[in-house]
């Protein structure tokens, strides 16, 4: 639900800067607020006394807020094939070489999963791919590495709809921020602004709620590859939505991705069933 929570917010993200509907700071600091808004009111709907109390951090506040400005200025810039193989690369690297400085070691199982799954990746975007600007390609490794601290930040989660709200919560300073530095650049239609809520309320607060509940059952490397999906979910909606034809690209790269992501979540548990059978 969280994958397709994300593929559906990409496309909505595409329709909203792509066709001029609304720029970049006004779409960011619509989102942001719409899911602060409606995640608060869930909240307060559900009852904070359920289940343990967490209110997120700082640093995951900021790391949202950086994910989300970046991301929508790198649109600009960037297409979507190209987009998508910078964020998705970069997302991928944070969060392997950050689990992999606290401690974790991956089995050849993993590893393979990993490269088995981005080759995927990378044979589904490749024909759109093209030299990006060299901001667009800063802004959206920005994004990447902020997205993949996020993420990593919320496999400690203990009370995942708390943490999501509060850390939404927490991108208000920095969304006035940025209206005051960009209150005369602001451009917006009815469509964009509708476009931002639905990205903001639903495939971002709710979406990054179930991704947060999702994570306590993830290792990080199961986490990063498994998003790997988001593009071919994309694609996919793309068939069942919009009439686009299924292409053999298509077909074949979502194979390659999900037997990845296969290897990475089944490898390394058969590997260890295995190897306590033996001792």
């Amino acid at each position: 639900m969280a994958l397709i929570a994300f593929a559906a917010n990409s496309v909505l993200c595409r329709l909203a800067l792509g066709s001029g509907a609304i720029d970049a700071s006004s779409f960011t600091i619509i989102r942001l607020l719409s899911g602060a808004i409606v995640l608060y009111i869930i909240l307060s709907m559900k009852g904070r006394n359920k289940g343990v109390s967490s209110k997120g951090s700082w640093t995951a506040g900021f790391m949202l807020f950086l994910y989300a400005i970046t991301f929508s200025y790198a649109y600009l810039s960037v297409d979507t094939g190209t987009g998508a193989l910078i964020l998705f690369g970069a997302v991928q690297i944070t969060m392997i070489l950050l689990s992999l400085m606290s401690g974790t070691r991956l089995h050849i199982s993993e590893w393979t999963g990993v490269i088995v799954a981005f080759t995927g990746f990378i044979y589904l975007v490749l024909p759109s791919v093209t030299t990006p600007s060299i901001n667009g390609l800063l802004l959206m490794t920005v994004s990447g590495v902020a997205w993949g601290v996020y993420t990593l930040k919320g496999r400690s989660s203990k009370n995942p709809l708390m943490d999501t709200t509060y850390n939404f919560l927490r991108t208000i300073p920095f969304v006035v921020l940025l209206v005051v530095f960009t209150l005369h650049k602001l451009n917006y239609s009815s469509e964009g602004i509708m476009l931002a809520l639905l990205s903001g309320a639903i495939t971002s607060g709710v979406g990054y709620t179930i991704w947060y509940i999702a994570l306590t059952s993830l290792s990080s490397t199961q986490a990063a590859v498994i998003q790997l999906s988001v593009p071919v979910i994309a694609a996919l909606g793309g068939v069942m939505f919009v009439s686009e034809t299924i292409t053999t690209r298509l077909i074949i790269s979502a194979a390659i991705v999900l037997g990845g992501i296969l290897m990475v979540i089944l490898g390394k548990y058969y590997f260890t069933l295995s190897k306590s059978k033996h001792m």
